[in-house]
């Protein structure tokens, strides 16, 4: 199976690259390289796997990247809340219409597979602050990230569904973790980054709730889609993480300074948040056997000890 990599130089991108080739696939990634391409720079000579520089926002581009393409596994996008409030037009651009040229594109050039990475913002706030969201939960998305997300999705699983390709939406968790194209505005890197380099944290709003899923698992559940059997997974939704690793920003700092000494954590009282979700990670594990293989306490003592030999400045 030959499979492309959109956003293939990105944080969970280049992670996914690596484990596709490692599994003995073809891989092609794709990507503008706007955060650069040296997350890619050991694989580049690697005979399974080819690099094509270009934006899923030109038709030309997508139509040359997907030729003899079996699977997607689909990345590129302006990520995350603060990005997408401040280059809106390129959000709605890559997000909605980039990602819808792309499938189409991809169903032209009669790709198997289409998986694309979702994310359990979609939930927004829960309803009940004692409960966890499935699956067939309300979606509440209250950014124009998440707003996107949940567009595409309905494209995809409700529009779409009917389609040649086969589609699933993963919706993760939020993610932690090292990769080659490290990131340091990620709650877990970016709470032990500065209680190590600075010895202090503030905490906005320490009660509310996120699940958290390292890097390496996330690619790891767009690998087991492309495994999986079509039934299981065509048009279907699966949130990705685990029940257990549900945290508030408290708990997060508290499991930081079990691991940095002499951290100084300063409090901010926040009543409103607009995001508080705890998720529930049933559904992919009883139907499709996932399971995470890192914790948010390992993901700590991982970027604390990268830190700690000064590699990353």
């Amino acid at each position: 199976m030959k499979v492309l990599v959109t956003g293939g130089a990105g944080y969970i991108g280049s992670v996914l690259v690596r484990q596709l080739l490692n599994k003995g696939y073809n891989v092609r990634a794709f990507d503008n390289l706007n955060f650069g391409g040296d997350a890619l720079y050991d694989v580049m000579l690697h005979p399974g796997f080819e690099f094509m520089k270009g934006d899923i926002r030109n038709v030309g581009e997508t139509e040359k990247a997907l030729e003899g393409i079996d699977a997607v596994a689909h990345l590129a996008a302006i990520v995350g809340d603060p990005a997408c409030k401040k280059f809106a037009d390129d959000a709605k651009e890559t997000n909605w219409d980039g990602s819808v040229a792309l499938f189409e594109a991809a169903e032209k050039m009669g790709v198997k597979k289409f998986v694309f990475a979702s994310t359990c913002s979609n939930y927004g706030k829960m309803p009940d602050p004692n409960s966890f969201v499935t699956e067939t939960s309300e979606l509440n998305p209250v950014s124009l990230y998440a707003e996107l997300k949940v567009k595409f999705e309905n494209y995809l699983l409700v529009q779409r569904k009917d389609s040649k390709i086969c589609s699933t939406a993963l919706r993760f968790s939020t993610v932690y973790g090292f990769s080659p194209r490290i990131r340091f505005d990620l709650t877990v890197n970016e709470f032990t980054r500065n209680a190590a380099i600075y010895g202090e944290q503030e905490i906005w709003g320490a009660q509310f709730w996120r699940p958290y899923c390292h890097v390496d698992d996330l690619a790891r559940s767009m690998v087991l889609v492309l495994e999986s059997a079509e039934e299981k997974v065509r048009a279907n939704v699966f949130n990705v993480g685990s029940t257990e690793e549900n945290y508030n920003k408290g708990m997060i700092i508290e499991e930081v300074c079990k691991v940095v000494p002499n951290v100084i954590v300063k409090y901010v009282e926040m009543n409103e948040d607009p995001r508080d979700y705890r998720v529930n990670f049933d559904k992919i594990k009883n139907e499709l056997g996932f399971t995470i293989t890192k914790t948010v306490p390992e993901g700590v003592k991982e970027i604390y000890t990268l830190l700690k030999t000064g590699i990353i400045t």
